[in-house]
């Protein structure tokens, strides 16, 4: 399947951005096409020149476009076959406007996680009063931009909504959740504060205190599934917020 970009998309994204450049509008609304689920992972752009007639634009724009969606990890590009959607679900789905960035102004970077543990089992009293079942899987790791390490993280997920096989999670949880059990997260609230480091982290950062987060997130049904914790480098990233 090759996806035909609706003209409108780019209106959108150009009415709400007219003091971008034009390759970053563009950008702009490609990654917004891929975050509202509108481009799957793997699925193959149209041709360059098609895509550029489509968009009314230039290719040389068009390629710029494409180059810097490329350096952020959205899509592939091979040459002699085309240009390929990599959608991460934690980038550029529900949370996509509340992230974390590098602070030395490379922004967001190149995401990965690495699991320190993943366990099904009882939840401590600090998530105790979440969700609807008394245990769930608990999964703690950490997680770098490019080479930074930012954060570490504290996840649970709700037992209610399923047991998930620990031995073949992925960076991508919420696309596990979703091959997995079939649970979409759909939203999310974030409390955002200062906090000391857990006992458990295996590192440390130069800040004595953390920024430190709190998500809740409901299902598509509206059930809260998922509850975390990240406590987050000042040093090295900060929170973002942006509107779109």
């Amino acid at each position: 399947m090759v996806y035909q970009f609706p003209v409108t998309a780019l209106q959108k994204t150009t009415s709400e951005s007219t003091e971008l450049p034009k390759f970053q509008q563009i950008a702009r609304m490609i990654t917004r096409e891929i975050g509202e689920g509108r481009l799957a992972d793997g699925e193959r752009l149209p041709p360059e020149r098609a895509l550029a007639q489509r968009l009314g634009t230039s290719i040389g724009t068009l390629r710029k476009a494409l180059g810097l969606l490329a350096a952020e990890g959205r899509i592939e590009r091979i040459q002699g076959s085309g240009n390929y959607v990599r959608f991460d679900a934690e980038r550029d789905a529900v949370y996509s406007l509340f992230r974390l960035e590098r602070r030395d102004g490379k922004g967001q970077g190149r995401p990965r996680a690495k699991i320190l543990s993943a366990r099904y089992l009882k939840k401590s009293a600090a998530v105790s009063g979440f969700g609807r079942s008394d245990a769930g899987t608990r999964i703690r790791r950490l997680r770098w931009l490019d080479d930074a390490l930012i954060a570490v993280e504290e996840i649970w997920l709700d037992g209610a909504a399923g047991r998930l096989d620990t031995a073949s999670l992925t960076d991508a949880l919420y696309r596990d959740y979703l091959n997995q059990l079939n649970v979409q997260v759909a939203r999310a609230t974030d409390a955002v504060s200062v906090a000391p480091l857990p006992r458990w982290s295996p590192v440390a950062f130069s800040a004595d205190t953390a920024g430190y987060i709190e998500r809740t997130a409901w299902s598509s049904e509206g059930e809260p599934v998922e509850f975390s914790r990240t406590w987050f480098d000042p040093a090295e990233a900060v929170y973002v917020q942006r509107l779109r």
